[in-house]
């Protein structure tokens, strides 16, 4: 459904991971969608998915109804390190290591601190003091990417959990009723046709019907505040 819709939006789908549970069901599936407007679309599948279907290999036509929960996330984009003269403390001391005398005879070495984060780097390699700083800003800069790239995928993670652990049946958001040929979105109490939807084809009309609800009630908190 959501490849066939991501074909005829002209997004790129790729499949990241797929694993299953060791009895031919799927336990996890991971994919990646990038293209104009997508994480704007595809937030609303956030959430619980119920599916209602009578299986192949049920002799007495019974229903069963299993679940599916769904978290969209957005792609991490790089981090911009911005570091401010104000943010450091430079510190020049005399050079300890190898590099003959002129090394240890000139205030050449260079210790820089970060003041918002403690992060210190000292840099003593080069004779001049120029270099030093040059470096050690290099090396401090890439500490500080790290750091806030590591904080923005925990938090990328903290955002998945939320929305996979707080998911029970109480919560559904749709049900795909497979013998009845209906697509029910229960935040607008809408129906639409499941062949259609499973095909990607209706699953813009889904979608559209959700930001309109969403755009109205906005503008009726604003009217009310």
């Amino acid at each position: 459904m959501y490849e066939r819709h991501a074909e005829l939006r002209r997004w790129r789908w790729e499949k990241v991971s797929i694993s299953g549970d060791g009895q031919g069901s799927v336990k996890e599936a991971i994919f990646s969608l990038s293209g104009n407007g997508v994480f704007g679309e595809f937030r609303y599948e956030s959430g619980v998915h119920r599916v209602q279907r009578v299986p192949v290999t049920e002799a007495k036509g019974r229903v069963h109804t299993s679940t599916i929960t769904i978290a969209v996330l957005p792609q991490p984009t790089e981090v911009d390190v911005q570091i401010r003269d104000s943010d450091l403390r430079i510190d020049l001391y005399r050079s300890s290591g190898a590099g003959g005398q002129h090394v240890n005879t000139t205030d050449s070495a260079v210790r820089i601190t970060h003041i918002p984060t403690g992060m210190v780097v000292a840099m003593q390699d080069e004779r001049s003091q120029h270099k030093n700083k040059a470096k050690g800003l290099k090396v401090l800069r890439a500490r500080l990417y790290d750091q806030e790239r590591e904080k923005v995928e925990t938090a990328r993670q903290q955002a998945r959990n939320e929305q996979v652990g707080r998911a029970d049946r109480s919560e559904k958001i749709r049900t795909y009723n497979f013998p009845q040929n209906r697509v029910t979105d229960h935040r607008i109490g809408e129906n639409f046709e499941l062949d259609r939807v499973m095909t990607g084809e209706e699953l813009s009309s889904v979608m559209v019907a959700l930001r309109r609800a969403e755009e109205i009630r906005h503008l009726q908190s604003l009217s009310s505040s």
